[in-house]
C-alpha cells in the first residue's frame, strides 16, 4: 500500500520533481513521418533550431517516412510518454484512420496534441490547353465530360488527392485521380498535358503560373495566399464549402505529462513569433499559427469527422 501511495504521489508532482531533477535535462527526439528534404522536413528543421534554444536542450530530427506517414506516427505513439518524444504530424493524423482498413495505433487515443504550427492551402491549377479560365467553367466542363479529366497528386491519401475527391462530391463531377510517387513527377505531367489539373502545393507551382505554363483558378484554403494574393479562394470563386488546407503540428505520446506538453507549446509559440522564422515559413507557403493544445485537438477532431465522410462517400482507400 505504501508503494502504491508513493507512486500516486509521484504522478501528481510537477514535471521537474516527478522526473527527479529539472526538466528537460536531455535531448528531445522529433519524428518527421516523411523523408528528408520535403516541405514537412524543412518546416521541422527550421522550427527545431528555435525550439532547442527555448527548451535549453538539442532537438534531434528523426525521419521515419513510409506507409503514408503511418510508420512515423506509430513510432511516436508507442514511445515512452516522458516528454522527450514529439511528432510533427499533419492532416494524415485525421485522414488515415478512414483511408486505411487497419492501423497499428489509434491517433485519437495514442497521440495528444501539443500545438498546431502552420497551415497551408494548395492551388487549383490547370494545363493552359484546357479551355477553362475559372472554377465555374471547370465545373461545367467536368460535368459535361464525366471520367475524362485526370488530376494528379503526390500520392493516394495526400491532401491534393482528397481535395479532388471533395471537388467531385461538391460539384457532381467525376475527375479521375492519378497518384504519383512525389509532387515533382505529377507537376511535370501536368505541364506536359498528360493530366489536366491538380491541387498543387503553392511554392513549386508559382514559377509555372508566372511563366504561363499553368493557369491558377483558385487557392483551396478559406483565405487567400500571401504568395498568390491575386488568386481567389475556391469559395470566393463560387465553390461553396470547399476549404482544404494542409496543416502541421506537434503531438506527443498519450500519457505525456501535462506540464511537459504546456512547456513545449509555450516554447513553440515563442519560436513562431521570431520575425526571421515567420518570414521563412511564409516563403514556404505557410500561414503561421501556434495554437493551444486544446484548439489543435478540436481541429483534429473536426477534420477527422469531415474527411471520414468524404473518404467514405468517394470510396477512396489506401492499401
Amino acid at each position: 500500500m505504501k508503494t502504491l501511495l508513493a507512486l500516486m504521489l509521484v504522478l501528481t508532482l510537477p514535471v521537474s520533481t516527478a522526473f527527479g531533477q529539472a526538466w528537460p535535462n536531455r535531448p528531445f527526439r522529433m519524428v518527421v513521418p516523411a523523408a528528408a528534404g520535403g516541405t514537412i522536413d524543412i518546416l521541422t528543421r527550421v522550427l527545431s533550431v528555435r525550439l532547442s534554444e527555448g527548451l535549453g536542450q538539442p532537438v534531434v530530427i528523426e525521419n521515419r517516412g513510409g506507409a503514408g506517414t503511418n510508420i512515423g506516427m506509430d513510432a511516436v505513439a508507442k514511445s515512452a510518454p516522458d516528454g522527450y518524444t514529439l511528432l510533427m504530424g499533419g492532416v494524415t493524423v485525421a485522414t488515415n484512420p478512414s483511408l486505411y482498413a487497419k492501423l497499428s495505433f489509434d491517433p485519437a487515443k495514442d497521440l495528444v496534441p501539443v500545438s498546431l504550427v502552420v497551415s497551408s492551402g494548395n492551388v487549383l491549377v490547370v494545363n493552359p490547353d484546357l479551355p477553362v479560365k475559372s472554377v465555374q467553367e471547370l465545373v461545367a466542363y467536368a460535368r459535361a465530360r464525366p471520367g475524362e479529366l485526370n488530376y494528379g497528386s503526390p500520392s493516394s491519401g495526400s491532401t491534393p488527392h482528397l481535395a479532388g475527391e471533395l471537388f467531385n462530391a461538391l460539384t457532381g463531377s467525376k475527375l479521375v485521380h492519378v497518384p504519383y510517387k512525389g509532387a515533382a513527377l505529377g507537376l511535370n505531367d501536368l505541364i506536359a498535358g498528360r493530366v489536366q489539373l491538380s491541387f498543387d502545393n503553392i511554392p513549386p507551382a508559382i514559377p509555372h503560373i508566372r511563366s504561363g505554363k499553368l493557369r491558377a483558378l483558385a487557392v483551396t484554403a478559406s483565405r487567400r495566399s500571401a504568395l498568390l494574393p491575386e488568386v481567389p479562394t475556391a469559395i470566393e470563386a463560387g465553390l461553396a464549402g470547399f476549404d482544404v488546407s494542409a496543416w502541421f503540428g506537434l503531438l506527443a505520446p498519450s500519457g505525456t505529462p501535462r506540464e511537459a506538453i504546456q512547456r513545449v507549446h509555450t516554447e513553440t509559440a515563442k519560436a513562431l513569433q521570431a520575425p526571421e522564422l515567420r518570414e521563412r515559413l511564409v516563403q514556404l507557403g505557410f500561414e503561421v499559427i501556434g495554437s493551444t493544445p486544446e484548439a489543435f485537438g478540436e481541429l483534429i477532431r473536426n477534420e477527422t469527422v469531415r474527411w471520414a465522410k468524404v473518404i467514405r462517400d468517394s470510396g477512396a482507400r489506401v492499401e
